[in-house]
């Protein structure tokens, strides 16, 4: 997520400059064909480029509004995540007793630590690359990493977890697919075995249960959005239309500017080229915005910053359990923190 108040300039067109490449070949082409051989038939009227514009915006906006949705449910979530996790903290210490404080304590920080390990399961099997994703495909992204870092690339879930499980736990987590949800499960089998023992009342045991439950549907819902791509149709034919449209753009100025060559001369139609590259660019910009939008846990600049997130609730946590010697809070690179 990118924190600055916008991004820069000389961020941005780097990192869209292929678009304005490809326009700047699609525009000066026909030109130059135009003005040195006079092929004055490329010159097209502007009404089938106007139409084709107006599908193309349509589309784009479209496409660009539920691409934040999809971003801004994620972060609707993962705020979930944070008020579940600071309830499920402060029910843990007032729900779950016994007679030796020790022990007491003891309790407590196990089940806060696994729930540590559940969000680091939970977030590292969210930065998994999928096909559809972008950020590893698509050259320009590729670029752009080197003002950032993905965390859960550079480490090793396994040793990550090694602080909050211990080695029966972790070897078993470690053995199956879905690693968050097997947390969970361990979460709610020691809970049963507390209330069978008699050292949790079943109000408290269900009130605690329906707290795991909670974090299940938040985890689902995240998973949802990760293994669910923006519908690929609606995907495609916004990039059909758009580069449709780049290709006609210039076209259609050679021939609005060419009714103007007895006023102004021949030299007008060579407007033809910055205007259709800034029209062109704008265009495709708003598609690839849309693009790295889609995907708001892939490990894009732009993605919800999920690791800093997990952070914030382990510091809160650590604190309810009296530790002074807390984790730092995760830090902006460059105005982005992941």
């Amino acid at each position: 997520m990118n924190i600055g108040s916008h991004y820069k300039l000389y961020h941005f067109i780097p990192w869209t400059r292929k678009k304005i490449y490809k326009m700047l070949i699609l525009s000066t082409v026909p030109t130059l064909l135009f003005y040195f051989l006079d092929w004055k038939w490329l010159a097209i009227p502007w009404v089938p480029v106007a139409l084709l514009g107006t599908a193309a915006a349509f589309i784009s906006g479209f496409k660009n509004t539920q691409t934040y949705n999809r971003s801004w449910e994620a972060r609707q979530i993962y705020g979930a995540v944070i008020n579940s996790s600071r309830s499920l903290g402060i029910l843990i210490k007032d729900f779950i007793r016994a007679d030796d404080k020790v022990q007491e304590g003891l309790l407590h920080k196990q089940f806060i630590y696994r729930h540590f390990a559940w969000l680091t399961a939970l977030r590292f099997q969210l930065r998994e690359t999928k096909s559809w994703e972008h950020v590893k495909t698509k050259s320009y992204n590729k670029e752009y990493l080197q003002y950032y870092t993905v965390p859960e690339w550079k480490g090793n879930l396994e040793e990550d977890l090694k602080t909050f499980l211990n080695k029966e736990e972790l070897q078993y987590v470690m053995s199956t697919k879905n690693r968050a949800t097997q947390i969970i499960a361990l979460q709610s089998a020691q809970l049963r075995k507390l209330n069978e023992e008699g050292k949790i009342s079943n109000y408290n045991y269900v009130v605690l249960e329906n707290q795991f439950k909670e974090l299940y549907d938040q985890q689902g819902k995240c998973e949802r959005i990760k293994n669910f791509p923006y519908p690929r149709q609606f995907s495609s034919i916004n990039l059909y239309f758009t580069n449709a449209l780049c290709f006609l753009l210039p076209l259609g100025f050679l021939g609005e500017f060419s009714k103007m060559t007895e006023k102004f001369g021949d030299q007008i139609v060579w407007l033809t080229i910055p205007f259709s590259v800034l029209l062109g660019w704008v265009f495709l910009v708003l598609e690839q915005i849309g693009e790295s939008t889609e995907n708001p846990f892939e490990g894009n600049a732009n993605d919800i910053p999920i690791t800093q997130i997990s952070r914030n609730i382990e510091i809160d946590l650590r604190e309810m359990l009296g530790e002074k010697d807390l984790p730092p809070a995760i830090q902006p690179v460059n105005n982005i923190v992941m």
